[in-house]
């Protein structure tokens, strides 16, 4: 069974940083990519930013220049560095880990979720 755990959610100030974390446990054999994503009040929910296994990125418009994400393979560990926080950036940020428990020639892909983290961006 997969777990992903979200942490480094809270409340901040506009112009302030948080820095999140997502660690993937259980039965996993290899990741090939991870992403945060955030829903916020009455939204959908939306991607934020992705990172596959070779670090290649990408980025929603909105937070370009202003978040970066990076991951640590070793601890199936994937982060999110925001800065400028603005209000709209209020929202539970998801993380998401596309994996597979079982090795070649025949892996189990899936999507496994995180239950979210709450960031409020307030003064």
């Amino acid at each position: 069974q997969v777990q992903l755990v979200e942490s480094g959610g809270g409340l901040v100030q506009p112009g302030g940083s948080l820095r999140l974390s997502c660690a993937a446990s259980g039965r996993i054999w290899s990741i090939a990519s991870m992403a945060w994503y955030r829903q916020a009040s009455g939204q959908q929910r939306a991607l934020v930013a992705g990172i596959t296994s070779n670090n290649i990125t990408n980025y929603a418009d909105s937070v370009k220049g202003r978040f970066l994400i990076s991951r640590e393979n070793a601890k199936n560990t994937v982060y999110l560095q925001m800065n400028s926080l603005k209000p709209e950036d209020t929202a539970v940020y998801y993380c998401k880990a596309v994996l597979t428990d079982k090795p070649p020639p025949h892996p189990r892909w899936g999507e496994y979720w995180g239950k979210g983290t709450l960031v409020s961006v307030s003064s």
